[in-house]
């Protein structure tokens, strides 16, 4: 590692007596300079969870050396574990159909710095977004979906995937359910967004049926993509409250936004190596 250099190291494991001990005792032994850390020990599923900041020093080896040398501490701990360059910009695909509200939040995001991404490509069943898209000097797939055929769109969806070389899959609004194939092959790296509504209003205009039932408070969720329709491990909420004076269309705008928000979130924590799966749920290092 070049001296200052930036690296983040997560950490998953059993729970037990002398984790961080070992952590920060390897770290200061290789000259390594803790900006930040945060850990957990979940006492239900007895797992152990860190995330730690660290810049190298002069005495510090290289990645793949540091790699072998942690090695011995993450077997004798049973870890789980990565260690990141943050000096490099995780790659991200976004899939969007024919609501562009989020992908042009995250556009605007990437393009003004608040993401550090890159951003390869944008996938679409549809071609409303494509001069936006381009404007921004991305490359738009649209991929049409023939509904007796939806094994062929997805495999060349999979195929702008693994060309782009991205580590995540953002769907903005795809408003498409995947195969169980295509989530497993993405499981834990792609995160989709919807309507805090399910299961109580599904399908078209869920903002209306939830005037029509005098609803107190909307919101939208931000998840990990499992076969389990919208049902993966949460990683970002948020609510607002409404009353009697809000209109439906009142309802979309409003939710529209709280959208935006909540998948801006849960995809600058996701590039930023905060978020550590624990079963079927998250644990954030906000």
């Amino acid at each position: 590692m070049s001296e200052r250099q930036t690296f983040v190291l997560t950490i998953t494991c059993p729970d037990t007596v002398g984790i961080v001990a070992a952590v920060s005792g390897f770290l200061t032994q290789y000259d390594c300079f803790i900006t930040e850390a945060a850990q957990y020990g979940d006492p239900v599923s007895r797992r152990f969870f860190m995330r730690i900041v660290f810049a190298g020093g002069a005495l510090t080896p290289a990645a793949a050396e540091f790699r072998k040398l942690f090695a011995a501490i993450a077997d004798r701990f049973q870890m789980i574990w990565q260690l990141h360059d943050l000096t490099r910009k995780p790659r991200v695909v976004i899939m969007v159909s024919k609501f562009g509200h989020c992908l042009v939040d995250l556009l605007h995001r990437y393009h003004t710095g608040q993401l550090n991404i890159e951003i390869p490509a944008v996938i679409s069943n549809h071609p409303d977004m494509r001069s936006i898209v381009e404007w921004h000097g991305i490359p738009y797939h649209y991929l049409a979906v023939d509904k007796h055929d939806k094994e062929a769109q997805e495999g060349r969806v999979m195929e702008v995937i693994d060309r782009s070389g991205a580590e995540l899959v953002v769907l903005a609004r795809y408003m498409q359910i995947l195969s169980t194939t295509l989530c497993q092959t993405l499981q834990g790296r792609a995160i989709n967004i919807h309507h805090s509504f399910l299961p109580s209003f599904k399908g078209a205009k869920p903002y209306h049926q939830a005037h029509s039932r005098g609803v107190k408070i909307i919101g939208a969720t931000a998840h990990y993509v499992t076969a389990d329709l919208d049902e993966g491990p949460i990683i970002e909420q948020s609510v607002e409250r409404v009353d009697h004076t809000h209109t439906p269309d009142d309802l979309v705008a409003m939710g529209r936004d709280i959208e935006n928000l909540v998948l801006g979130r849960a995809v600058r924590w996701h590039v930023e190596h905060r978020v550590l799966l624990n079963g079927s749920k998250t644990v954030v290092f906000k």
